[in-house]
């Protein structure tokens, strides 16, 4: 067919023409979101997952959401370059304008801006080189001795707090939500997690809902012990085959067309029913296939093309990012499976003693490409990358 028109999409978060699979999580949110507008109790919510399975469409779609639920809401991407503060700090200030352009000038709203530019000024805040011009766009004089006494932990909770009781002065809600949560440095996770404590034991309109990979869940636990009681974690995993199923066959009906069973049972197996994957080779058979109807041959070609984009742009990427000895040691992980394995079963692969190998583990945890399920244990986070591991590297290392 003509691929102007090809409905599926894979890319780095993509809305999928049909996000299947997912209404339960996204219920649970709308209740959540909800329930804190009205001024009743709600965990903040993160969602965990592995790469290529939707984390971020599903964190974009909350994000809508609560925009048509009434709320402020902010999405933020965090990486490796930067800190907490750079982060948040220049959404909270386009909330709290926001906030101060309805109706009536709100003395908790200004209240909260002097809070926040106290925060820029206090002697806590380690990313000034990156704030300068925040700080210089804040034309409002400090809220002297709040959230700057250089405790960053007790400056963010005085921080939030502020913002929280300006929305509820306003009669509105915020919604902070954080992509690729797993990045935040521990100690400041700690102290975002602090400061949704104080927030929430006052019942104030602001949540946090992230995305993140699955050792996420043990940062947070390391930085604050009473996480598990503030947050939920739902799951976002590989779609069941009858969801897998009518993430392929709904946008192809909707042109007239149509997978055979043969074709479908293919392309869930192959992908593992993984949505990326799914948008991947639903691109690539809706392309090669010359009539209405997508057959097995049509799976086999497009099988190959699918393989052949990933290995260039979406395994390649990461690939691209290690060293020599991180890819050594991902090459070992690689050739014993795809399941999770010991540490100490890698390190006899490589034929090294475990303690020489863990800092390359951690490193490659802090890139995000694997992670622990278990304690002592390893498993990829991007799905199917061991295959990728053995093409680009055939031999063993």
């Amino acid at each position: 067919m003509d691929p102007r028109i090809n409905p599926f999409s894979p890319g780095a978060g993509s809305p999928p023409p049909e996000l299947a699979g997912r209404t339960p999580i996204l219920d649970h949110a709308a209740i959540a979101l909800d329930r804190l507008r009205n001024g009743l109790h709600a965990k903040s919510i993160i969602l965990v997952g592995l790469r290529g399975v939707g984390k971020t469409v599903v964190l974009n779609r909350i994000h809508m959401l609560a925009e048509e639920a009434g709320y402020q809401a902010a999405f933020i991407e965090a990486h490796e370059g930067k800190t907490l503060a750079e982060l948040i700090l220049p959404a909270l200030r386009r909330v709290l304008y926001t906030l101060n352009l309805k109706e009536n000038v709100s003395d908790k709203t200004r209240r909260a801006l002097r809070v926040l530019r106290s925060f820029l000024a206090g002697p806590g805040l380690k990313a000034k080189a990156g704030l300068g011009d925040l700080e210089l766009e804040l034309a409002i004089d400090p809220e002297t001795g709040s959230a700057d006494s250089g405790d960053f932990e007790a400056d963010l909770s005085e921080l939030l707090q502020a913002v929280g009781e300006a929305a509820a002065d306003r009669k509105r809600a915020i919604a902070l939500c954080i992509d690729e949560i797993q990045y935040l440095h521990e100690k400041e996770f700690g102290a975002l997690i602090m400061a949704l404590h104080r927030v929430s034991q006052r019942r104030l309109p602001l949540a946090l809902v992230g995305a993140g990979l699955p050792h996420v869940r043990g940062l947070a636990g390391r930085s604050k012990s009473y996480a598990e009681r503030l947050f939920e974690y739902p799951e976002i995993g590989p779609l069941q085959p009858s969801d897998a199923a009518e993430a392929l066959q709904i946008p192809v009906r909707n042109q007239g067309a149509a997978f055979s069973r043969e074709a479908l049972a293919a392309v869930i197996e192959v992908t593992q029913g993984h949505p990326y994957f799914l948008q991947q080779w639903g691109y690539e058979a809706r392309n090669t296939s010359a009539g209405p109807t997508i057959e097995i041959a049509d799976i086999h070609r497009a099988t190959k093309l699918a393989i052949r984009r990933l290995d260039q742009s979406f395994f390649r990427v990461r690939f691209d990012r290690l060293t020599p000895k991180e890819k050594d040691y991902l090459r070992a992980l690689a050739e014993m499976g795809p399941a999770a394995h010991r540490s100490g079963e890698i390190a006899a692969k490589l034929g090294v003693k475990i303690q020489s190998v863990a800092p390359v583990r951690d490193s490659l945890i802090r890139k995000g490409m694997i992670y622990s399920p278990v304690y002592g244990e390893t498993a990829f986070t991007v799905p199917l990358f061991d295959e990728f591991m053995r093409r680009v590297m055939p031999a063993n290392p």
